[in-house]
C-alpha cells in the first residue's frame, strides 16, 4: 500500500488542506474509488476505510492482479469533516457540484479539478455517495445516462437494484457524469445511511466492490455472488408527499414491499399532538427511500416506491 498526497492546500490558520489517497499494486490505472466528499458522509468514508483495510490485506497475499492499480480516496473534503458541516466551510459550495473544475477558479473549483486531473484516466470509477435528503435507502447502485452508460456491467456488483438516472443541469457537474464523458466506467453506491455508520451494509457494500473488483480482471477474491440486479429508473419511480407539516411518525421502512392503500405514516401536530395527516402508498412496488427525520415539512419526499412491473 502506498499513502499519496493526490492535492494540496496551504492553510493560513489551519493544518494545510490535503486529499490523501492510497494506491495498491502497480501499473495501469484500473479502478478508483471515492469516498466523502462532504463534512457529513461519515459513512461514506467509513466504507472506504474498510475497502482500504481489506486492500492492504488482500495485497499482502498476493491477490491483486500484476499490472493493476488500484486507488481508493476516502475522504476530499477534511475541512468540512472535521467541523461537521456537509458542504465547503467557507463559502457553503459542494465539491460535488464543481467537476470537472478550474485551476483558476474558486477554492472548490480548484479541488474538483486537481482531484481529476489524478482520477479521470481510470478504466472503472466507484464514489460512496450521498442523497440530499435524510432518510434510509435500500443499497443500490446508481448510473446516469450519458450516452456512455454500462447497465449490464453495474450488474456485477450483485445489488438488489441498478437504478437509472437522467441527469438535471446541475447533475452535469458531478463527478459521476464527468467520469463518463472522459470515458470511465462510473457508478455511484449507496448504502443505507449518510451521517450515522451502518456496519451491516458498509460490510456488503465492500463486499460488493470486491467482488466487481474480481470480475472485472483485477483482483483475485472469493466472495459471494450477491443478488440477480433489477433495473428501475428515476423516471419511474413514484414519490410520496406529506401533505402537512409535523413529527413523522413512520410505519414501513426502506426496503419493504407495500401495497396500494397501505399506510404507510403519520404526521402528528408537533404542538396540539393529534394527527393531522395519514400518508397511503399510492401504488404497489418497494420502498427504495423512506424518511427517517424527526420532522417532516410540508410537501416533503417521504418514500420513493419501485413500483411493481409484471417483468418482476
Amino acid at each position: 500500500m502506498t499513502e499519496k498526497t493526490l492535492f494540496e492546500l496551504k492553510g493560513l490558520y489551519r493544518d494545510d488542506f490535503r486529499v490523501t489517497g492510497f494506491s495498491f499494486g502497480q501499473g495501469e490505472k484500473a479502478a478508483c474509488i471515492v469516498g466523502s466528499m462532504r463534512g457529513n458522509e461519515n459513512q461514506q468514508m467509513y466504507c472506504c476505510s474498510q475497502l482500504v483495510r481489506k486492500l492492504r490485506e488482500l495485497e499482502e497475499k498476493g491477490c491483486i492482479k500484476g499490472g493493476k492499480e488500484i486507488l481508493v480516496i476516502p475522504c476530499v473534503n477534511p475541512y468540512s469533516m472535521n467541523i461537521k458541516k456537509r458542504f465547503w466551510s467557507i463559502d457553503n459550495t459542494d465539491i460535488n457540484r464543481m467537476f470537472p473544475g478550474y485551476q483558476e477558479g474558486e477554492t472548490t473549483q480548484r479541488i474538483a479539478g486537481g482531484l481529476f486531473e489524478e482520477i479521470k484516466d481510470y478504466t472503472y470509477g466507484l464514489q460512496f455517495a450521498s442523497f440530499y435528503m435524510p432518510g434510509r435507502f435500500v443499497p443500490h447502485i446508481r448510473v446516469m445516462k450519458t450516452g456512455f452508460e454500462d447497465v449490464e456491467l453495474a450488474k456485477n456488483f450483485g445489488f438488489p437494484y441498478v437504478i437509472l438516472h437522467t441527469p438535471r443541469p446541475f447533475d452535469t457537474t458531478t463527478l459521476n457524469y464527468n467520469w463518463q464523458i472522459w470515458s470511465t466506467k462510473a457508478f455511484s453506491i449507496y448504502t443505507t445511511t449518510t451521517e450515522e455508520i451502518d456496519r451491516i451494509s458498509a460490510r456488503w457494500a465492500v463486499e460488493s466492490v470486491l467482488g466487481f473488483l474480481q470480475r472485472m480482471g483485477i483482483l483475485e477474491y472469493g466472495g459471494s455472488v450477491g443478488y440477480v440486479s433489477k433495473v428501475a429508473s428515476t423516471e419511474d419511480m413514484i414519490t410520496v408527499r406529506n401533505r402537512t407539516a409535523g413529527f413523522f411518525e413512520g410505519k414501513v421502512s426502506a426496503g419493504e414491499h407495500v401495497r396500494k392503500g397501505q399506510i404507510l405514516a403519520c404526521i402528528v401536530d408537533c404542538c396540539k399532538g393529534q394527527i393531522v395527516d395519514e400518508i397511503y402508498s399510492p401504488a404497489e412496488g418497494t420502498l427504495l427511500f423512506a424518511h427517517a427525520e424527526a420532522k417532516a415539512y410540508q410537501n416533503t419526499a417521504v418514500y420513493k416506491i419501485i413500483p411493481e412491473t409484471e417483468e418482476w
